[in-house]
This record gives structure tokens, sequence and C-alpha cells, in this order.
């Protein structure tokens, strides 16, 4: 069994690194978009589901999962910063 080590960081720093990737994954969303022709994920995600545009499931599921990465480091870096 592995251990984990701790590492101790400054919340601005960390906050900095969330921000970094925040915006790394905010701009695989946009290349999504950009590919399909849509500004709107939740507009591309309805046409991907409902058959309007053909052929986008799987860059679909990728364009939520990202949403969701983000909703959680969101979440988790105001939890951080309020501590």
């Amino acid at each position: 069994m592995m251990d984990m080590t701790q590492v101790k960081i400054e919340k601005e720093y960390l906050a900095q690194l969330v921000d970094f990737k925040l915006n790394h994954l905010r701009k695989k969303i946009e290349k999504i978009l950009k590919k399909w022709g849509y500004t709107s994920s939740n507009k591309f995600l309805e046409d991907a589901k409902n058959g309007t545009i053909s052929e986008a499931e799987e860059e679909a599921i990728i364009l939520k999962n990202l949403e969701d990465e983000i909703d959680r480091l969101e979440h988790r870096k105001a939890i951080w910063l309020s501590q």
C-alpha cells in the first residue's frame, strides 16, 4: 500500500493552480463547441442528445465530463478559500 504525502501550500497559490486548470478545461470546451459551430454548451448537448447533430455523441459526453470537472473544482476552490 502506498502512503500519501501531504504538502502545505498557501491558499492563494492553490487557487492559482486551480484557476490554471479551470482555464485549460474551459478552452477544451470552447474547442469542441467551435468545431461544431456552437457558442452554447447547453444547446450543443441538447442537439447532440436529440439527434439534431449526428456523430456528436462522443464529444457531447466529453464536454459534459469537462463541465462536471469544472463544477467540482470550483466547489472545492470555494471551500478551500473559505477555510
